[in-house]
């Protein structure tokens, strides 16, 4: 059992995770919290969005069309700009240059997603943020081969530098900062 600001969480709810169905927490973004709403991305053979409500109480499941299907593949980073859209990145770390099913995007609160720029860059990403204030449409992602911003929603992306990290944070909406090995830069956007 969990406690969750006074309220017993059950772990037995987590019961339908399929063999090989891995939670990449690199980037510490495979998890989105919005209001009481909390999503959960899986990776590896199986690639689900795992979805409450409730602050953890109940659980829905959803399949995504995210490349999939081996240890090294599928969601690695999953953001919410409200409780309607979200935007999940990955693909399959051992082939970084593959840019074709590791974005997807929903506008139902992660209950049916779809593929998304692809055979576009950026291949794999490991972190991928909404930019506050952004009305949803601002986004960037990082991974160790480099940094990508959108200003579309994600449909399409440039390339702001080749410098890799794993993880990046919204200080506020001209200010980020990542993270790499052995590395913290601060982001400023105007």
């Amino acid at each position: 059992m969990v406690e969750n600001h006074g309220i017993n969480l059950d772990c037995s709810v987590f019961n339908n995770v399929k063999q090989s169905e891995g939670f990449f927490a690199a980037s510490d973004t495979n998890i989105s919290i919005v209001d009481d709403y909390t999503w959960i991305a899986s990776g590896g053979i199986n690639s689900r969005v795992y979805l409450s409500k409730d602050k953890g109480r109940s659980w829905e499941i959803f399949n995504t069309p995210i490349l999939q299907g081996e240890p090294t593949t599928g969601i690695f980073s999953i953001d919410f700009y409200d409780k309607n859209n979200g935007y999940a990145i990955g693909g399959d770390y051992t082939k970084p240059e593959k840019d074709s099913l590791n974005k997807i995007i929903t506008s139902d609160g992660g209950k049916t997603w779809k593929s998304i720029a692809d055979n576009k860059n950026p291949g794999y990403r490991s972190c991928v943020q909404y930019i506050p204030n952004s009305n949803g449409e601002k986004l960037l992602a990082v991974g160790f081969e480099g940094i990508d911003y959108s200003s579309d929603g994600g449909s399409n992306w440039k390339n702001l530098s080749k410098e890799g990290y794993y993880t990046v944070r919204f200080l506020n909406d001209t200010v980020a900062y990542a993270a790499g090995k052995g590395k913290i830069s601060q982001l400023v956007f105007k």
